[in-house]
């Protein structure tokens, strides 16, 4: 078996851990996770305890009994809240003030599996800012104990993270007091299956809401026995597209794994835009903070959502901020700006009364609520955001991917694409007057990532083929 450095240095990525259990991820390496993050947070933030949930993989409830056992060695009190999203652990560890560890592979198939860390109050970690300290810290904990790691649920701290989880969302969106909306709700076996009727219906001891729900693969299976818990690939969302015409449904959700990304199918059973869901929720936002008082609320957008977004955010009377990609800087500059909400391509929205943290449910729950105020269809509120021309995420793998980013900016720069101004914020954007092209390195793959956008598909065609053919060569 591999050592415990090597493991580690296999499963650490930018911003967690994650990797095929067995060679990466082991009792070992989570019950030295554990040591290691409540030593380091102890010393950091002075903190009594840490609060840990887990997801529904088959080693993932292990996982977190042996998190919580190296918490409970290194001298803090383990809060074992079971099976819960990822959105969940993050509220309660705004909830309870304490840092937090999920126990999840989010979107990746089965037979992986990984751990999200954040500070007290959800506040992001990565390897530059506290992951890489507890990264050296694990190389430190003790050898794995003997036996069982005897940490099991804390079901009343369970049950008071459920209320106070869905109540939240109810309050935060004021969703269930319009008209009747019929919705299908893909889970993917992921825990969203456990969400719904905790958010929509009795089970977290709130009343039902006026909502017609139609759930798909709502049993919780991390075997993922119908499709990949991943909506970003179009191939999963094709069972809640075609119920959702069945059904003649308002809206599709469609939930990642670990549920803290929610994706939306329109009345038509289209796939919706993440920015112009983004740009809509937004809107929301900053009318909230309006009527707060506000005058000019701050909302985040990565490099890579449409330009609709900074657009609508600016005509609903806010302040667009561009920003790299990654949740961890996003939930640090959101402190540091007072931002009101922040949005990724990739279907990330945050929010500031949540904590900073991301949440699919919230945004499912703005979306909703949206919806029963209005007489329109979802396709006709899109409408107003709706990006141009977009070529999506085109991966590629490289020998050097630095070089090819120097590549990249160099073509740029000599006008290879159109002229244009380049800038560095997350890899290498060229802006011109009708187009935008975004050349970065993956954060968790060795892949270099291009996205373009222009007004035209003939247009983005022309420049994402362009781009790939200096990317790819030799």
């Amino acid at each position: 078996m591999s050592s415990r450095g090597d493991r580690l240095d296999a499963a650490l990525k930018a911003y967690d851990l994650r990797g095929r259990v067995g060679p990466e991820l082991d009792d070992d390496l989570l019950y030295a996770l554990g040591w290691a993050t409540a030593r380091a947070m102890a010393t950091a933030h002075g903190v009594p305890g840490a609060v840990i949930a887990c997801d529904m993989r088959p080693d993932s409830q292990r996982f977190a009994e042996w998190l919580a056992r190296g918490v409970r060695d290194a001298g803090l009190e383990p809060t074992h809240l079971g099976l819960a999203s990822t959105d969940q652990l993050y509220f309660a560890s705004g909830h309870w003030g304490l840092p937090g560890l999920m126990v999840t592979a989010s979107h990746n198939p089965a037979g992986w599996n990984g751990v999200k860390l954040c500070g007290p109050r959800a506040a992001g970690l990565s390897r530059a800012q506290g992951l890489g300290e507890i990264a050296e810290l694990v190389l430190a904990a003790p050898e794995l104990p003997a036996g069982e790691p005897g940490a099991g649920v804390d079901d009343a701290a369970a049950a008071e993270l459920a209320r106070a989880y869905s109540a939240a969302l109810r309050e935060l969106t004021g969703v269930g007091g319009g008209r009747r909306l019929r919705i299908v709700a893909d889970c993917g076996n992921g825990m969203g299956g456990q969400l719904l009727p905790q958010v929509f219906g009795t089970a977290a001891g709130l009343p039902a809401l006026d909502l017609d729900v139609e759930g798909l693969y709502t049993e919780l299976d991390g075997t993922f026995p119908n499709h990949p818990a991943n909506p970003l690939d179009p191939a999963n969302l094709v069972d809640a597209q075609a119920a959702v015409v069945a059904a003649g449904a308002d809206v599709g959700l469609a939930f990642d794994g670990d549920a803290d990304r929610c994706f939306f199918i329109d009345e038509t059973g289209a796939a919706a835009s993440a920015s112009a869901v983004g740009a809509l929720v937004a809107a929301r936002e900053i009318e909230r903070a309006h009527d707060a008082g506000e005058v000019r609320p701050v909302v985040l957008h990565n490099l890579l959502t449409s330009v609709a977004v900074p657009a609508a955010i600016r005509a609903a009377g806010g302040e667009p901020v561009r920003t790299p990609v990654g949740h961890s800087g996003i939930k640090q500059l959101m402190a540091t700006r007072g931002a009101v909400f922040a949005c990724e391509h990739s279907a990330h929205f945050y929010f500031r009364d949540f904590f900073g943290a991301d949440s699919g449910m919230l945004a499912a729950c703005h979306i909703l609520a949206a919806l029963e105020r209005s007489d329109r269809t979802l396709s006709q509120l899109l409408a107003a955001y709706a990006p141009q021309a977009m070529s999506g995420e085109v991966n590629s793998e490289v020998g050097d991917a630095a070089e090819v980013l120097e590549d990249f900016a160099a073509a740029a720069a000599a006008g290879d694409f159109g002229p244009g101004e380049v800038d560095r914020l997350d890899g290498v954007t060229l802006s011109g007057a009708d187009f935008w092209m975004n050349v970065r390195m993956s954060n968790t793959e060795p892949l270099v990532r291009l996205n373009v956008e222009s007004p035209e598909p003939a247009r983005t065609a022309q420049l994402r083929d362009a781009a790939l053919r200096l990317i790819r060569r030799g």
